[in-house]
This record gives structure tokens, sequence and C-alpha cells, in this order.
């Protein structure tokens, strides 16, 4: 527990706070004022924005051969254009996240909402793939930015006793989100091009962020009101070890995201079946949140976390088994999905078991910023190395990776079994 002195700089109350110990915040009262029923509404609002943002970002890989083929470009090129998305929404988290614990998450998700439609709207015009790294990777990412991260938080900092339930539902959007639109977006570019469909896409999103601002209800501090402050945070051995991790992860995670539908139409795959195959690691995800959000109240998130990224390096060593086998392919989304599920579901929990909830869409960002730069990296290296030297050499990149940051993950100090 961090105790707050005239500058609002963390002072550990006792030995157990120090970095290296992870503290047990179990209790059994609620923060604030509000009614069950809103709490939870604060929460689906959090479901349609995770829905949302990441629903259009995850669809990318449905729209990777229509814009390749029409630009000319490699897939490295190409994926720069995901990956730039991703690096945005990450590191802009950070940005974000300061702004929602300073105005509230409200204003930031409805700036989300108008960036979101702007984006994808000037994205269906672009008549060069640079053009498209600036209107779908600026556009997308800050939309991306603003939905989630300030959300993720605000539900966070409303629950104490359901944290990790509360969490795991919010952010099952996520996965919610990829099943939908990934083949939403398959069938209207077959159907309409994808200039059309990025049109379609841009007037739901922005609807739907719009909606989700209306239930960004700002959270009440707790305890003394202290929060830690980054140049704290950037020295805690707790916060290195889950941003490292979570940086090299990412170099892997967002690969199958971009090439899996290119890799199985390449193999024979029919086009709709390969799009499924990105829905499905998504449906999968869900089970991962939810199950392992569940979960996480009883066993703990850091231990279940550390688990979840043992599952997705395992996951990458079926797709190198799978040699274009649709059922072997499906077998690796699953797996990937509920792994992934659980390490986007638990790292918010994480965060404020380690840290709190005082400030946590800040510090929630600035532990993001380290996936960003994993996404921006990943996806163009993996293309790289699949344009030179094919696709099983590009998911064995993926496969060494994942296990690395598994291993990262494992040296996180844990003092006992922490409870949200």
């Amino acid at each position: 527990m961090f105790c707050s002195n005239a500058g609002f700089s963390p002072v550990f109350c006792s030995d157990e706070d120090k970095p290296g110990k992870v503290e047990s915040r179990e209790m059994s009262e609620e923060p604030g004022d509000l009614s069950g029923l809103r709490r939870w509404g604060i929460v689906s609002a959090a479901f349609l924005s995770c829905f949302t943002c990441f629903g259009v970002g995850y669809s990318f890989g449905s729209f990777f051969d229509s814009m390749s083929e029409e630009f000319n470009s490699g897939k490295g090129l190409t994926a720069l254009m995901f990956s730039l998305t991703t690096c945005f929404y990450f590191l802009g988290g950070l940005i974000t996240g300061r702004l929602a614990d300073r105005f509230g998450p409200r204003r930031v998700v409805f700036v989300g909402a108008i960036s979101m439609g702007v984006g994808l709207y000037l994205t269906s015009l672009v008549q060069a793939i640079w053009v498209g790294f600036i209107t779908y990777g600026v556009g997308v990412g800050t939309a991306t930015a603003c939905g989630y991260v300030p959300m993720v938080a605000t539900v966070g900092g409303w629950f104490n006793k359901r944290r990790t339930l509360a969490l795991g539902i919010a952010v099952s959007g996520i996965g919610a989100g990829t099943l939908v639109c990934a083949p939403l977006a398959a069938s209207l570019i077959d159907r309409f091009g994808w200039r059309t469909t990025y049109v379609v896409f841009a007037v739901g999103g922005m609807a739907a962020l719009l909606i989700a601002s209306v239930g960004a209800v700002t959270p009440p501090l707790v305890g003394d009101g202290g929060v830690v402050q980054l140049r704290t945070l950037v020295r805690d051995r707790r916060f290195i070890t889950l941003y490292s991790a979570s940086l090299i992860t990412t170099m892997a995670l967002f690969v199958p995201f971009v090439f899996i539908k290119t890799y199985a139409t390449d193999r024979g795959v029919p086009s709709a079946r390969a799009a499924a195959l990105i829905g499905l690691i998504g449906a999968s995800s869900i089970v991962g949140r939810l199950g392992l959000g569940a979960l996480g109240s009883k066993v703990g998130p850091i231990r279940l976390m550390q688990a979840a990224f043992g599952v997705m390096a395992s996951s990458y060593a079926i797709w190198l088994a799978a040699d274009g086998r649709y059922g072997v392919l499906v077998l690796f989304a699953v797996i990937l999905g509920v792994g992934y599920g659980g390490f986007i579901a638990l790292s918010p929990a994480a965060v404020a078991v380690m840290f709190g909830t005082n400030g946590m869409a800040t510090i929630l960002g600035a532990t993001y910023t380290g996936a960003g730069i994993g996404g921006l990296i990943g996806p163009p290296l993996a293309g790289a190395i699949i344009d030179s030297s094919g696709f099983n050499a590009g998911i064995t990149y993926a496969l060494i990776t994942a296990g690395v940051s598994t291993v990262v993950l494992y040296t996180l100090p844990v003092a006992r079994v922490a409870q949200t």
C-alpha cells in the first residue's frame, strides 16, 4: 500500500509494501455511492467501448489482402498500418490515462468517438498506403487509446470485491468485437469492397463510442487519495518486469491477427473460413477473460497471468505444426485466444493489486506503452521474415518471442497470492 506524502509521492508503509512484494487488497465494500445496477452499467459501457475499438482494429486482417493487392505493397509494409495503430493506442494510453484522471473519462471517450469516425472515413478515401498509416494508424489508434484505458480504469475504480470479474466482463468486449467484426468485415468486403466497408465501420464505430461515453462515470478516490508517481513507478522491479514481459509478448501476439488469414488462404482455405480464425481467437479470448477473470478473485491475478503467458507461448507450437490443416488452425486459435484473454483481463487487476486504484488510468497507460512498442515491432518484423524466409520462419519467431516473455514474467516477485 502507498501512503501519500505532501507531494503525493508514495511512501511504503511497511516492509510488505516495498518493491518485490505483492499486497493483498481484499475489501468487503465497494467504493463510492453508486447502486449496484449503475456499477454494472459502467461495466456494460466499457464492454461496448472495448467491443468497438478492438473489433475494428482486429478486423484489419480481413482488409489485409485487398489493401495489399490494391496498393501493391508487401506483407511487411501493409502490416505496418496495423502496427502503427497498435503503437498509437498503447503508447497513447499513457496520455489518455492521465487526461482521464484529470478531466474524467467521459470527455476522453467522446474524443475517441470522433477520432474513430473521421479516421475510418478518411481511410476509405486513401490512394496510397502511406496515407493510410496516418488516417488509420492515428485515427483508430487514438480512438482505441481514448476508449480502452480510461474505461478499463474506470471499471477498476468502481469495484473492489468483484474487481477481477467486472474487469473480465468489460474486456471480454475485445473478444466479442473480434468475433463479430472480423467475419463481418470479410463479408462486407466481398460484397461492397474494402472502402465502403470502412465507411460502414466509421459510422457504426463512432455511434457506439458516443453511447459508451455516457456510461463513463469518474470513480472515487480511495483511502487518503495518494497516487503513485510515474518516477517511482519506473524504478519499481514489479513494474519493470510486467512492462518487459508485456513488450516482448506483444511482439508475438499480434502476428496472427495480421497474418493468420493470409496464411490460411495461401494453403487453400476459403476466405470466409480463414477470416473466421481471427474471430475464433476473439471468441476464445472471452473464455479466458471471464473464466480466468473470475478465478483471479480466488487464486490471484499475478499467478494466473503467468499461466496465461505460458498458454500463449505453447499455442504457437501448434500453429507451426498445423501445415495448413484447418482443424489444427482452429485448435491454435482457441488456445491462443484463451491465453490472450487471460493476459488482457488480468493485467488491469494485477496493476490494481500492486499499485492501487487511485490514478489507475495513468498507471495502466504507462504499463501499456510496452505493449505499444511490441505491437509496433512485431508484425512488420514477422512480415519481413515471412517475405524472405516463408511462414514457418515467421511462426518460429513468434514462438521464441512468446517463450522468452513467459520466462520474464515468471521472475515477477510474488510474496503471496493476491486477492482482488
